[in-house]
């Protein structure tokens, strides 16, 4: 019976039944595709059977049981690209987010740079007061490193904190045709040799504000770019203000997308091979018939059940 074609057909169904069992790794499917295989060998080995009932049991079920689980793939197939969909565009954007930690370190490495220019030029200007000279005290592209990195990496304030932090008493500084400066700050800068570093940037609209910190104690001032200004700035002020930086805002984001995507995963995984209720339950039932004892008698009756299968293709069910 090696060429009969309804055994071919039938080997040909059970291998498809088989890697849709194996696709959606559900036990009641395994156990459809291990009893249709047993019935396949039944009337393989047994030449006397009557060859024709095989082939109605799998017109009447098994290809029905194949087209309904073919139909469930491809849903939940399209179902879980739009998942995979999500989850590359969240990988896009953490990706985006990283890059622009890159720019962070191109910030950190500026503030460094810039704070050399600010105690340079202090020291100039210091000596252009000394000496009341009028030669220009500032170092070369001393207002390019607000332009560059105050919208991304300064933070907010309001117009008024900016009014307050700028405000000075004519008496109370010093001044020349390039820079105005705070005559309690210069005597503070003297004292500590021009060391000073970067603490933080602060903004409001285009109007930027560099805070500077003394390196051999916590005495704060600011350096106003767009006025070359320099006054004493109250670390009490700079304390009200939110200084959550900007990697560790990035580092949350990454921290969210990567568990949103976990969540998506699992998700994806799960939609993948997901046979919904009503569908497992008939299958369910299908199984017990075709595993009963007197199943192979009553085969040419088995169109009652079959119907409800190929019912399931035409409904909203799946």
């Amino acid at each position: 019976m090696d060429d009969n074609p309804i055994l071919r057909e039938s080997t040909r169904l059970l291998n498809k039944l088989h890697l849709l069992s194996a696709f959606f790794e559900d036990e009641i499917v395994y156990k459809i595709y291990l009893r249709t295989q047993v019935i396949h060998r039944l009337y393989e080995t047994n030449a006397e059977l009557d060859i024709n009932k095989l082939e109605l049991f799998h017109v009447q079920f098994t290809s029905a049981v194949i087209d309904l689980l073919k139909k469930i793939k491809k849903i939940n197939e399209r179902n879980t690209s739009l998942l995979f969909e999500e989850i590359q565009l969240n990988k896009d954007l953490i990706q985006s987010v990283k890059d622009s930690d890159f720019n962070f370190a191109d910030f950190n490495n500026d503030k460094q740079r810039q704070a050399l220019r600010i105690n340079t030029s202090l020291r100039k200007l210091y000596e252009l007061l000394s000496a009341d000279g009028q030669e220009y005290p500032f170092a070369k592209n001393i207002n390019a490193f607000s332009a560059r990195y105050a919208q991304d990496y300064f933070f907010d304030i309001s117009t008024e904190m900016l009014g307050d932090l700028t405000a000075y008493q004519p008496a109370e500084v010093y001044t020349n045709a390039s820079a105005v400066i705070e005559r309690k700050l210069m005597g503070k800068a003297c004292k500590h040799d021009f060391r000073t570093e970067f603490y933080c940037g602060l903004k409001t609209g285009n109007l930027a504000l560099e805070v500077y910190k003394f390196i051999d104690e916590d005495t704060y001032y600011l350096f106003y770019p767009s006025r070359h200004l320099f006054l004493l700035c109250d670390a009490a002020v700079l304390n009200t203000i939110d200084q959550a930086t900007e990697v560790t805002r990035n580092e949350r984001i990454i921290q969210e997308l990567l568990d949103k995507n976990d969540q998506l995963q699992s998700s994806a995984s799960l939609a993948r091979i997901n046979i919904p209720q009503e569908v497992s339950s008939l299958l369910a039932e299908n199984y017990k018939k075709i595993t009963d004892i007197n199943f192979l008698q009553n085969i040419a009756g088995f169109d009652a059940q079959a119907n409800i299968l190929k019912t399931m293709l035409n409904t909203d069910i799946i």
